[in-house]
């Protein structure tokens, strides 16, 4: 199933995947404990998490993930307290993004028909995050959305599709508002 799920198609959770979600949930747990002076063991925990982690990156715990692996974050990123990074499907956030608090970045799908979901099936699209992005606090991009660089989401708004390079978006869901300058 892991290689279903990998492939972006509907799955259902087995062994193997479930043995991926208890090593990110410990690993999550460990990162989640850390305190504040602890940068070293902080880093040290996100390299062994995720896919790969740029210089200089900041995620505030707690911070939570299904399994981290598929979370690739660039250099000088800062992630306020709380966000939720459900990487099924790959994460990719750019390099110099800044994340509020309690932002969700959610790749998870889950089929229309009833039988289907009573069955436990599941699918993810991936989510990409450009350079140079601010997601607002409470913001929560939805599968399949690919933001621009120097993009600005707005505190609270719901990205259901793909926003452009240097806009302001805002709402539920979010809609471009107006370019922004350079």
């Amino acid at each position: 199933m892991k290689e279903r799920m990998l492939a972006g198609e509907l799955y259902i959770t087995d062994a193997e995947i479930l043995a991926d979600q208890v090593r990110s949930q410990e690993l999550m747990a460990d990162y989640n404990a850390t305190a504040p002076g602890e940068g070293d063991r902080r880093r040290q925990l996100l390299e062994e998490l995720l896919g790969s982690v740029g210089e200089n990156v900041e995620i505030r715990p707690p911070f939570y993930v299904d399994y981290g692996s598929r979370i690739t974050v660039g250099a000088r990123c800062f992630a306020n307290f709380g966000l939720t990074a459900l990487d099924v499907a790959p994460i990719t956030i750019g390099d110099d993004v800044q994340i509020g608090p309690h932002v969700q970045l959610l790749t998870p799908t889950h089929p229309l028909a009833a039988g289907a979901r009573r069955d436990k099936w599941e699918a993810a699209a991936p989510i990409m995050i450009g350079d140079n992005v601010w997601l607002g606090g409470g913001a929560i991009v939805l599968p399949g959305v690919t933001i621009g660089a120097d993009t600005v989401v707005g505190a609270g708004a719901v990205v259901t599709k793909d926003l452009p390079a240097g806009v302001l978006a805002l709402g539920n869901p979010a809609r471009v508002v107006r370019r922004l300058e350079g």
